[in-house]
């Protein structure tokens, strides 16, 4: 098989996979770094991620939640059970089946959740206001706009 010198392979591009590479990388070093901006020691990792499925969800059974984060029932009920004696979620019975329980987030819950978001997101634009110039913020903004593709069907 014959690859012309700017493909990596299947027709790839070299640009295309360096930048794949990059973005991946780059992607996932900024989350770890957003995640620990606001992490508070008094909840656990798995703790914090389901919290936030719950503030996303509204209401959810605990079975969801496991099976939307890989994990055993039996695992997310612990990390439930934590919560709610944290006073961040409540677990209640389904109305239309007593064997599921509920989860929603509690005002306490709640504040949390818009507490760590808050800051996250001025942790970020500060960040952002101090290490990049006005000119370099617009490359973002324009490279923003084209990533965005990346994220439709």
């Amino acid at each position: 098989m014959d690859r012309k010198p700017d493909e990596v392979s299947g027709g790839i591009s070299v640009s295309a996979a360096q930048a794949a590479r990059d973005l991946r990388v780059t992607v996932s070093r900024l989350r770890r770094r957003i995640r620990e901006v606001a992490r508070d020691d008094d909840l656990t990792p798995p703790q914090v991620s389901a919290l936030t499925l719950v503030g996303k969800h509204g209401v959810a059974t605990a079975s969801a939640l496991a099976s939307a984060e890989g994990v055993r029932p039996q695992s997310m009920a612990a990390t439930l059970a934590a919560l709610e004696q944290r006073g961040l979620v409540r677990r209640s019975p389904d109305p239309d089946d007593g064997r599921r329980q509920l989860v929603t987030l509690t005002d306490s819950g709640r504040r949390r959740l818009e507490g760590d978001r808050q800051v996250r997101e001025e942790w970020l634009a500060r960040t952002l206001q101090d290490r990049y110039t006005e000119a370099e913020r617009r490359t973002l903004l324009e490279a923003f706009s084209l990533l965005e593709r990346l994220t439709r069907p």
